[in-house]
């Protein structure tokens, strides 16, 4: 009788810890995705098994986001990421991005307990404009412009998942009006940003050397936070 119940308070304490460990989704671009993990599968890819001249990183454990859920206890819900995304609808060589924007994709999150947003790189390297900061009222044409579209992109997360903690993650290198606006935007919402340092990366992505340091600096953040 008590090997019984000493079984079935194991199987109960196991039940609950792991109905406490807490999901992760990520809203990304290129520097998020790997291949075979991304939700939907049609996004396109930097990082694949088997790299193509471009990167160091060849297995989905190298990355900073797997890195970080496995050391945190977390498991992952939903990988939007797709390679090239601007926040915005405003792309490379002025091309309309709107089909990979972060604003198209912010309805397929999943339904996580923590949602880490990493962008504004390429609105940085496309050479978007910062435009002005609108709280409110914005219209199809504001988010041809980074400021708006970023507040619309952070309003919208917030009013649809109440219950969630976002995270919003600054690169390194960026463009000073992109760097400054981003964390005022924040500010404003009151999400928290992690302003990453000092990332090491080849053609301007992170190596595996890099994906650690990322994880490191996102660990340290939410372990400072207390969201563990």
């Amino acid at each position: 009788m008590n090997r019984f119940f000493t079984l079935l308070l194991l199987s109960v304490l196991s039940m609950t810890v792991s109905a406490q460990r807490l999901s992760v989704s990520v809203l990304g671009d290129s520097y998020s995705t790997f291949e075979g993990f991304m939700t939907p599968a049609s996004n396109e890819l930097w990082y694949y098994c088997k790299p193509r001249g471009n990167t160091d990183v060849n297995e989905v454990t190298q990355t900073w986001w797997w890195q970080t859920i496995k050391e945190m206890g977390w498991k992952l819900d939903t990988n939007n990421s797709y390679s090239g995304a601007t926040i915005g609808y405003y792309g490379y060589s002025g091309n309309d991005y709107s089909q990979r924007s972060f604003i198209t994709r912010m309805d397929q999150i999943g339904k996580p307990d923590i949602l880490f947003v990493f962008g504004g790189t390429n609105d940085s390297w496309a050479g978007e404009k910062v435009g002005d900061y609108k709280w409110g009222d914005w219209q199809y044409g504001d988010f041809y412009t980074y400021r708006p579209a970023m507040a619309y992109m952070l309003n919208y997360l917030l009013l649809h998942h109440p219950n969630v903690q976002i995270y919003v993650l600054i690169n390194d290198g960026l463009r000073d009006d992109i760097t400054e606006s981003s964390k005022e935007i924040c500010r404003h919402y009151g999400v928290p940003f992690i302003l990453l340092n000092a990332i090491d990366k080849q053609n301007g992505h992170p190596t595996i050397k890099g994906m650690r340091q990322i994880a490191e600096q996102v660990m340290a953040a939410v372990k400072a936070k207390g969201a563990e």
